[in-house]
């Protein structure tokens, strides 16, 4: 078997709210999910989830080989662009790629990946997490109120601007899940804004009233001092490292012992949060991989041992796409479908070309298109 093309589709994921942070919001509440199908041989595709826009930097690294040794190719991407950087948007595409190829691996094996990866159970618990910092305070209680009822007790709120409103947030939502817990879980994400004296500062005046469980990248992802720092003078655990693009960029914060939890971006793929969960583990902290789209880093939190809990940002899925997933009981209930589970419906994201609002990228192929495909090409061009 070998691999022999890969092609680029695009559909977006609604999330019927505003979402955002302290440093920037999207208020039409609509993102863009770019989708890679690796192309092989026999006839067998995989599919990797976010941002690829270096994928031709990085495909003749794979080329022609068998999609089966993805350790082994995982680390031939890295080295292929190793003299001219594997960071940054090289590095989502290495992801991207490497999620193609665990699909792939699991689904020539007839398993699901979190079976493949030895997983005893299918269920990974899970916070609630809903990129709330644009909502008013009625509309962050309600988006909470449809986490509790799917039996969330654990939850995070995006911060970092106003610390006495944060106070106020953080209560009202708190109220929300004391029918799940006597005591709910609180995190609080401000997404690298602050200095480590101002972040000392707001950890101490939430938790004059608050149990707060984390304060997430309280500075930038890079300012390992700045993190011990942090860690020393407040009671609460400090979470980082979603950001950050390969394990050597954890070494500072582990050197300086500044985490508590260590982070993974899920959109940097399945090898590498299986890499950041064994360093953490040799220094026996927890990991929690970061949300994204269909949750594909949940197969491989359900078959670590110091996984802690998985960020969920909303209860949907992007448009056109099939996830055998359920989020119920606070947590992802992983399915039994070959591979991630994630199928998607070529019609629907056909019908987003047609309507000229998203392009259609085209890799090197050795299979030939279907033909609503190649329609909606055509269609795409003619608006152009």
């Amino acid at each position: 078997m070998k691999i022999t093309g890969w092609r680029t589709l695009k559909t977006v994921h609604r999330w019927g709210r505003p979402i955002g942070d302290v440093n920037g919001t999207v208020e039409s509440g609509v993102t863009e999910v770019p989708l890679l199908i690796l192309e092989t041989d026999e006839g067998v595709s995989g599919i990797g989830l976010g941002g690829h826009a270096d994928i031709a930097r990085i495909f003749p690294a794979i080329e022609g080989e068998d999609p089966r040794a993805v350790t082994a190719l995982y680390d031939r991407m890295q080295s292929w662009v190793f003299k001219s950087g594997h960071a940054g948007s090289v590095f989502g595409a290495i992801g991207v790629v490497d999620m193609a190829l665990w699909d792939l691996k699991a689904k020539l094996a007839n398993q699901p990946l979190w079976r493949l990866l030895g997983a005893r159970q299918p269920f990974v618990p899970g916070y609630a997490s809903g990129l709330d910092f644009p909502l008013s305070l009625e509309e962050l209680v309600n988006l909470h109120s449809r986490f509790a009822e799917r039996g969330f007790s654990a939850f995070k709120l995006k911060g970092g601007l106003d610390v006495e409103q944060d106070i106020e947030r953080l209560r009202a939502v708190r109220e929300v899940y004391l029918g799940n817990s006597p005591s709910p879980a609180m995190m609080i994400d401000v997404n690298e804004s602050m200095s480590a004296k101002q972040a000392v500062r707001y950890v101490r005046r939430l938790e004059e009233t608050l149990d707060l469980t984390w304060i997430e990248e309280p500075v930038r992802r890079w300012d390992a001092v700045g993190h011990a720092l942090v860690r020393q003078q407040i009671n609460c655990a400090v979470a980082t490292g979603e950001n950050l693009t390969g394990i050597e960029q954890f070494q500072p914060l582990l050197r300086e012992q500044a985490v508590d939890v260590l982070q993974a971006g899920m959109c940097w793929g399945i090898s590498h949060f299986l890499r950041v969960a064994n360093l953490a583990h040799a220094f026996s902290l927890p990991v929690s991989p970061v949300g994204y789209n269909a949750n594909p880093v949940a197969h491989a939190a359900a078959a670590i041992p110091n996984h802690m809990s998985c960020e969920i940002q909303d209860l949907s899925f992007p448009l056109g796409l099939h996830v055998d997933q359920r989020i119920e009981n606070g947590g992802i209930m992983l399915g039994n479908t070959p591979g991630l589970g994630i199928t998607f419906d070529e019609t629907t994201l056909a019908q987003q070309l047609n309507e000229g609002g998203w392009t259609l990228p085209q890799g090197p192929h050795v299979r030939p298109e279907r033909a609503g495909l190649r329609l909606s090409l055509r269609a795409t061009q003619n608006n152009e």
